[in-house]
């Protein structure tokens, strides 16, 4: 499920239709699954800042060529 697809407390239990992950307003088809460009362009800058990150296991670049360089 997407986190723009749940349930929002206070909407008295009806489904209201996805909501813009940023701002929480109704989505707009234009825009989805955002309710303007604005909220986009927000969503766009935190991915480019950083701030959103996918985990995994691997390890930085930097640190495999440091063991390299120590190995040798």
């Amino acid at each position: 499920m997407a986190p723009y697809d749940h349930d929002h407390p206070g909407d008295g239990g009806r489904a209201a239709g996805p909501r813009c992950p940023i701002c929480k307003a109704p989505v707009v088809a234009q825009h989805k699954p955002f309710c303007s460009k604005r909220c986009a362009d927000i969503d766009l800058h935190r991915w480019l800042a950083g701030v959103y990150t996918v985990p995994t296991n691997e390890k930085p670049e930097d640190e495999e060529e440091k063991k390299k360089d120590e190995a040798s």
